[in-house]
């Protein structure tokens, strides 16, 4: 059998099996890659039957969204109610998950560089990450705030992103931001930021999609410069049977980087299954975890 129809077999006859049966193969608190998925992702935006479907899909933990943003003044965050963060830190704890990162996705259609109150909205999931024990955050620069097309922009994004970078620093967390620039192109934007606390939220699609290697991207950036991972690609067909992404090697890669963290699945959905989401992401998962904990 050729090794990706293994691969693939492997991953099918994985994402049938029972949490119970998952729970045996999760990796230990000091394992070095994770495998999380996004409640946004699995339709469960904000509600906390997120956590125990990321415990059927077979992932170690789960990436929360703040919520929309709109023309709201900042995030509708659950989140900021005690009582529901601590529904969700007990859920967890019980299911032996671990929340990996709060995201901002409301930044995705919105002008991170124009918004009236952006610092406040940011330093809002800041807070929700004290009070939760997280460590790291998703900011998209997002479509408007493209820099490739709208480089313009960028002397209003870096100082909106030094000012949140002192933020973070502060609370001892870390704001990971997800840019269209290439891999050369972040370490300058970092530079200028200035401020380790401000790191990249790397996303495998995007490399790949411009057609650059994604491997050479990951070296250039290093293991210091990236916080987390969105192991995805386009919606499409399931990683382990994307010809343009070769898992392998992205993991030797990463092992050579000396990096370590959290590989979150964001895409890579089925196209003809688009909504089956225990069925999508339990193979994305199972596959991760053949290639990155086996």
């Amino acid at each position: 059998m050729k090794r990706r129809s293994f691969l693939s077999a492997c991953a099918a006859a994985m994402a049938t099996l029972p949490f119970s049966s998952w729970a045996a193969l999760s990796p230990s608190q000091k394992s070095r890659y994770k495998i999380a998925v996004i409640d946004l992702m699995i339709l469960k935006r904000q509600k906390l039957s997120a956590l125990p479907l990321a415990g059927e899909i077979g992932a170690d933990g789960l990436e929360v969204d703040m919520g929309g943003l709109g023309n709201r003044p900042t995030f509708d965050n659950r989140l900021a109610d005690p009582a529901v963060r601590q529904q969700y830190l007990d859920k967890a704890k019980e299911l032996n998950l671990e929340i990996c990162s709060l995201a901002m996705t409301g930044f995705y259609a919105q002008s991170f560089a124009k918004r009236d109150g952006a610092e406040k909205m940011v330093g809002d999931c800041i807070e929700t990450m004290k009070a939760m024990g997280i460590k790291t955050a998703f900011l998209p620069l997002g479509i408007q705030g493209d820099l490739v097309k709208n480089p313009e922009l960028r002397p209003a994004i870096v100082e909106r992103l030094k000012a949140v970078g002192k933020m973070a620093e502060k609370a001892d967390v870390v704001i990971g931001i997800e840019t269209a620039l290439d891999a050369k192109g972040e370490v300058e934007l970092l530079r200028e930021i200035g401020s380790k606390n401000i790191r990249i939220y790397f996303n495998f699609s995007n490399p790949l999609k411009e057609g650059r290697d994604l491997c050479e991207e990951l070296r250039i950036l290093g293991k210091k410069r990236i916080c987390q991972i969105h192991c995805t690609d386009e919606d499409g067909v399931w990683l382990q049977n994307n010809t343009r992404l070769d898992m392998k090697k992205v993991k030797a890669t990463l092992d050579k980087m000396g990096w370590k963290g959290w590989l979150v699945i964001e895409r890579s959905r089925d196209a003809s299954k688009p909504r089956d989401v225990k069925g999508n992401f339990s193979a994305n998962t199972a596959f991760m975890k053949t290639v990155f904990q086996s």
